[in-house]
């Protein structure tokens, strides 16, 4: 797991480039390797501005690019994975991982260790991963309690050390840079322990483990027999160790119940130090694969001192949780509207909160007002042209709602009315916001008493769990086309 190469682009819309390289590292051992490696198909990493240029465009940053390029922008070359191919120099460089956050765009070029010629797996490049979280690492630390341009610019200038410390030769050591950075500004103090070069100290304290399983639910839903509905499920476990000792070990288990949804995909911290085959191999890409592991997953690892991100993971449950119709008819300056909606009978009915938001796009401020609800409130935002169902804590014995109303609009003013692009027309969509607490959809969960900790003293072992809606959308069943995933990314 090495990486060829790092860069951080700032996008300047403004400029003649539209962006300037503010950091860059090469690591030439790598570079041979990856020469090695990949044989016959091996393309060199380009100098920073034909970089730039192929990266800006890639990501259709450049300005008045509006040309298409069968290449980037057709239907079957939808990027979801923020891992991309660049044209340069008549060859093409991959995988490039590539991301922007607060107008600045993270890259690196993992090192990948067998021919390109045909693509592997991306799950079998295990410098992807490992890009992922350097870059990360990088955005964390640049702009944490980054106030101004000049700390912007004093943290720029420190990469160069910290990227020694933290990255050697291309290999990711620890991904928190502060911990570098405090290593180098007290590299004068001596430990009584050897301490491994990514973790620049010690817990002194109360030992105590913590562990928060957070799933995210997606869905679009149509009602419609000639596209399927489709929805996923994407989680994150984050932790906390707080252990003495210079090297704490701890094996962390998550389970599934009998009828649990298999977790795929799986994106792991590097301070794991081994995996099982099963977790590795365990993707949803392979449709020809109908094998799937229920776990337990098990992940040894030697944790860092700060909250991580243990691992990613995605599934794919039987049903969505929520179940929904909508129905949207225009007659006039007015709009009938008949939403039903049912939770999922093995769904744990014990909600945070639970909201339904229906905005009216391109038309002038609602008016007007008329409607039933079986269940819940409805709030009107008349200048925003929008309607929230406050649907509360739970859904009643049923966990069937409905709604159904007339909504009137005035004529459209110069002031500023929502805007969007596709929900022209008939096309409109409900978006689903709730949190249910001590609940995921696919039903995983680390047990206390399976977690071991090697190290002196008995922890206090703290686990949670929660399951949030994320894109979650119901789309009006009268829309004169389906709108899909692809459709919003393009």
């Amino acid at each position: 797991m090495a990486q060829r190469a790092v860069w951080l682009i700032s996008h300047e819309p403004g400029s003649p480039l539209c962006g300037t390289v503010r950091f860059s590292r090469r690591y030439p051992t790598v570079e041979k390797r990856a020469k090695v490696f990949n044989g016959a198909s091996y393309v060199p990493v380009p100098e920073d501005g034909p970089f730039l240029k192929a990266l800006l465009f890639e990501l259709r940053l450049l300005r008045d690019d509006k040309d298409f390029s069968e290449s980037r922008d057709s239907c079957s070359h939808i990027n979801k994975t923020s891992i991309y191919a660049l044209p340069i120099g008549g060859e093409e460089l991959w995988p490039v991982v590539a991301f922007m956050k607060n107008g600045m765009i993270y890259a690196c070029v993992p090192l990948v260790e067998q021919t390109l010629s045909p693509r592997p797996p991306l799950i079998s490049i295990s410098g992807i991963s490992q890009g992922f979280e350097l870059l990360f690492g990088v955005q964390g630390f640049l702009y944490s309690g980054q106030k101004n341009d000049s700390e912007l610019n004093t943290k720029l200038s420190q990469l160069p050390d910290l990227l020694l410390q933290a990255c050697p030769f291309g290999t990711l050591l620890d991904a928190n840079l502060q911990n570098s950075l405090d290593s180098i500004n007290f590299a004068s103090v001596t430990h009584p322990q050897k301490q491994p070069t990514w973790k620049a100290g010690t817990y002194k304290g109360k030992p105590q483990v913590s562990i928060s399983i957070t799933e995210k639910v997606k869905s679009m839903q149509y009602d419609k027999q000639d596209i399927a509905d489709t929805w996923q499920v994407i989680g994150v476990v984050t932790c906390k160790c707080d252990l003495e000792g210079s090297m704490p070990n701890v094996t962390i288990s998550l389970s599934l119940p009998t009828n649990g949804s298999p977790l795929q995909d799986f994106l792991v911290h590097p301070c794991v130090t081994s995996l099982d085959s099963a977790i590795l191999t365990s993707s949803s890409i392979d449709a020809a694969d109908d094998s799937a592991f229920s776990g337990p997953y098990k992940f040894p690892l030697t944790p860092p001192l700060e909250s991580f991100n243990l691992c990613y993971y995605t599934s794919q449950v039987p049903v969505p949780p929520i179940l929904g119709f909508y129905q949207v008819k225009e007659e006039e300056v007015q709009l009938k509207i008949t939403v039903n909606l049912k939770l999922h009978e093995s769904v744990k009915n014990s909600f945070e909160f639970c909201e339904a938001h229906i905005p009216f796009y391109n038309r002038g401020p609602v008016t007007h007002v008329e409607y039933k609800v079986s269940f819940g409130q409805l709030e009107v935002f008349r200048e925003k042209s929008l309607l929230i169902w406050n649907i509360g804590q739970k859904f009643p014995k049923s966990m069937e709602i409905s709604l159904s109303g007339t909504v009137t609009f005035g004529a459209k003013s110069h002031e500023k009315q929502p805007f969007d692009q596709i929900c022209i027309g008939g096309t409109a969509y409900l978006k689903l916001h709730f949190r249910i607490l001590d609940y995921t959809l696919t039903g995983c969960y680390a047990d206390q008493h399976s977690v071991q900790v090697f190290a002196s003293g008995k922890p206090k072992i703290s686990t949670y769990r929660k399951l949030i809606s994320s894109d979650y959308y119901i789309w009006n069943s009268k829309a004169p086309a389906p709108v899909t995933y692809g459709s919003l990314l393009l």
